[in-house]
């Protein structure tokens, strides 16, 4: 994963800012996000619980040494350790026996051969730790163009916002003018008319703006982790025509994290496969006892109520080999290989939606790259008719509908010049998310 997000997790240098309210950017936004989202901590945590189980599959090698301790009441006596010839000949009356047996000590056990099992489940675990470091660096890819496309959306809305006051403000103008104009006679009522019913229906747009942007602020906030987003800073907005090589991405595509995920996947599923394979194999383990027997004497023993105790220790080797299990070890091998041919055709599947990926991304930017072009010359055809039909009005030539449909042609092309350019640097956003580029 490149260094492109340190700068933006000095979450120390963003914090004042937060704090005393001044214009958020995008990079302390998104910097933010990446210390406060849910999503990057249940990745972080995620990360934290591979590493767990590595380290707990590691030390499973080594076995364990547990302190052990028994009680077992007998119906009939029992001696506190196993009797020799040679204890049952010198004085058999002074063996102690009990029909409470106490026993305390410590044992450890340790496979010594598994068929490779414990191995294995040590790769596949290392494996696994790679596996969601590599979707850590997804999530925080895919965070960090959520929050740019949310601050994009609401910069557009903004200068709409900006746009259609500007747009009501002539409205108001215009009215007033026609007003003015009614009055002394030179134009009909139904003109004042059609005018304000103009105005009004931009006056609610206008609060329908109002509305979009706080909703989207709501939105930014809620996935950035912050209560509330004031004022946002412009990010500088470049469009050019793009020009990408599909086949050159795709060479480099090896280094990326979607395309390495369903490596690791085929590796650990492999993995996987041979690990079933170690039930073939004979299990031997190691294990060792130091402990003591405790008990009084029963009634029956020479001296009875007092009370005993003998030393024991013991060590051993024990091997099991499963010779016939009526095909359980060939379901769990064969359900192993079909997870390792789903992790091979998943691989090849995301190398083919990477492709789509990147050819719809390059597509959508040129389409937003020529929409853009033909709404700045749409923009300014359309100022050059209102100011003739505006002329034209006022000498008498063309109707007060005329002039209204020329304003607000012009009105709605600066609208889709605005959200074109913006459409445009969001689709240079996705197509560095998909290139895991980060936000720069």
């Amino acid at each position: 994963m490149k260094n492109v997000w340190l700068g933006l997790l000095i979450v120390s240098t963003l914090l004042p800012s937060f704090l005393h309210g001044e214009a958020y950017t995008l990079e302390s936004l998104i910097g933010f996000a990446m210390k406060h989202s849910t999503s990057i901590k249940k990745s972080e945590a995620q990360v934290e619980l591979a590493k767990a189980r590595r380290r707990e599959s590691k030390a499973a090698r080594l076995g364990s040494i547990d302190l052990v301790a028994s009680y077992t009441h007998y119906n009939l006596p029992r001696t506190l350790a196993p009797l020799t010839p040679a204890s049952i000949m010198t004085d058999p009356a002074s063996v102690p026996t009990t029909t409470n047996l106490f026993g305390t000590g410590v044992g450890y056990s340790v496979p010594l051969f598994t068929g490779f099992a414990q191995t294995r489940q040590v790769e596949m675990d290392a494996i696994a730790a790679e596996l969601s470091k590599s979707k850590l660096a997804l999530t925080r890819e895919q965070l960090a163009y959520n929050v740019a496309s949310l601050y994009l959306s609401i910069l557009a809305l903004q200068d709409m916002l900006k746009a259609q006051i500007r747009h009501v403000e002539a409205l108001k103008k215009l009215t007033e003018v026609i007003r003015k104009e009614v009055t002394l006679g030179k134009k009909a009522q139904i003109d004042l008319l059609k005018a304000e019913k103009d105005l009004y229906s931009n006056l609610a747009y206008e609060e329908v703006l109002r509305g979009n942007i706080a909703m989207t602020k709501a939105a930014l906030a809620s996935l950035v982790g912050l209560e509330r987003i004031g004022e946002i800073r412009p990010v500088r907005v470049l469009v050019q025509r793009p020009r990408y090589s599909i086949e050159e991405l795709l060479r480099g595509a090896d280094s990326l994290n979607r395309i390495r995920i369903a490596e690791l996947n085929v590796k650990k599923a492999e993995k996987g496969v041979q690990k079933s394979l170690s039930s073939r194999y004979p299990q031997i383990s190691l294990n060792a006892y130091y402990g003591y027997n405790y008990g009084v004497n029963d009634g029956s023993n020479l001296y009875s109520g007092e009370f005993n105790s003998q030393k024991n220790w013991q060590i051993g080797l024990n091997a099991k080999w499963t010779i016939f299990d009526f095909g359980k070890r060939d379901a769990t091998t064969q359900q192993a290989r079909i997870v390792r041919m789903e992790a091979a055709v998943d691989k090849e599947q995301t190398l083919r939606d990477l492709r789509k990926s990147l050819v719809d991304a390059y597509e959508k930017m040129k389409q937003a790259y020529a929409e853009y072009r033909s709404n700045l010359k749409q923009h300014a055809l359309a100022k050059e008719s209102e100011a003739i039909e505006y002329v034209r009005y006022q000498s008498g030539v063309s109707t007060i509908n005329d002039l209204l449909y020329a304003k607000s042609q012009t009105h709605l092309a600066k609208a889709r010049l605005i959200e074109s350019k913006y459409n445009y640097q969001k689709e240079r956003f996705y197509m560095d998310y998909l290139l895991e580029r980060g936000v720069k």
